[in-house]
């Protein structure tokens, strides 16, 4: 309990540090402030991994029939790795939402911040829900493997085609019946009085849809990082963690998602790898460095081959035009 304490309070100095003192005034993030807190983030999260490491060999100590010190510093790296992998599809979504409504660049970070507040409290629920489904009812498991698989094979057959229109959204079409919304940006605030009326600007019409999105992007991501490990403290831990580094690697690549086009390729055989562990681990036990070590390797491959692919036709294009 000391732990998870700390934890949060930890987690929320940062962002009231984040806000208050780092962002106080809105600004444009360029990509080398936004490259700079991306290494920062990364940094920060492989670093945790040692405080793991230390905090479950003191419980190895005390227990012995605890999860051991090593694997479970290696379940968090795999869980984060996971999760950063699958916000890649939210940082393209995140960027659609913002072109959607013009939010003007300099005040994107505040909603990503209210946005990231808001993931944490529903990321934690979601989590503490999943792992108590996992540990009551054990067979919830191979519905989870099932539903990884499907979103693979779905992400896989709609290709290109399953375009993400916000204002066609269901969330915006249920906001705008339950309160006036407001076209004009009115600085940094989420809401505008006019005529007696208090309406909602775009900023925040952006929030609730980036919410909601994040939302249904967890349905995904939290399956997937339970079938590395049902420890609360790595599953929540891992998650905020690549949450928190979620905004800076927005801003880094928003202006290069583009050249990432072939990762998807990369999250199809993640889900559908964590899909089947969960399906086959009552046959087949992988090991945790073998996870690890798959989970890096699609990752590393889907990089390297979008940014080759994007070279050589851009190439191309430079000895055609």
């Amino acid at each position: 309990m000391i732990v998870w304490i700390c934890f949060l309070i930890a987690i929320f100095i940062f962002l009231a540090l984040d806000l208050g003192v780092f962002n106080k005034t809105p600004h444009i993030i360029s990509s080398k402030e936004a490259g700079k807190w991306t290494f920062i983030w990364v940094t920060l999260s492989f670093l945790f991994s040692g405080v793991i490491y230390w905090l479950y060999s003191n419980n190895y100590i005390a227990n012995p029939d605890a999860l051991k010190p090593t694997t479970a510093a290696i379940k968090f790296i795999t869980g984060y790795l996971i999760e950063l992998s699958l916000s890649v599809d939210n940082i393209f979504v995140i960027a659609i939402i913002f072109s959607a409504f013009k939010i003007p660049q300099k005040y994107q970070h505040r909603v990503l911040f209210w946005g990231i507040l808001g993931a944490i409290i529903f990321r934690g629920l979601m989590i503490f829900f999943g792992v108590l489904l996992i540990n009551k009812f054990t067979w919830t498991t191979y519905i989870f493997g099932a539903f990884l698989i499907y979103t693979a094979l779905k992400m896989l057959m709609n290709g290109e085609d399953d375009k993400f229109e916000p204002k066609k959204s269901f969330v915006y079409k249920s906001l705008k019946k339950f309160m006036p919304i407001s076209n004009h940006i009115d600085q940094e605030h989420f809401f505008v009085k006019r005529r007696h009326i208090t309406a909602a600007t775009p900023l925040f019409v952006a929030l609730v849809v980036i919410e909601v999105m994040d939302v249904i992007f967890a349905i995904d991501s939290v399956p997937a990082i339970l079938a590395i490990t049902n420890d609360p403290f790595l599953v929540f831990s891992s998650n905020i963690f690549a949450i928190l580094g979620l905004r800076s690697m927005y801003f880094f690549l928003a202006n290069m998602l583009a050249r990432f086009n072939y990762l998807e390729y990369s999250l199809i055989a993640i889900l559908s790898f964590v899909g089947l562990k969960m399906l086959l681990h009552d046959f087949i036990e992988i090991p945790e460095w073998a996870s690890l070590a798959f989970i890096a390797t699609a990752l590393l491959i889907g990089i390297i081959v979008s940014l080759k692919l994007n070279k050589e036709v851009e190439e191309m294009e430079e000895e055609t035009n």
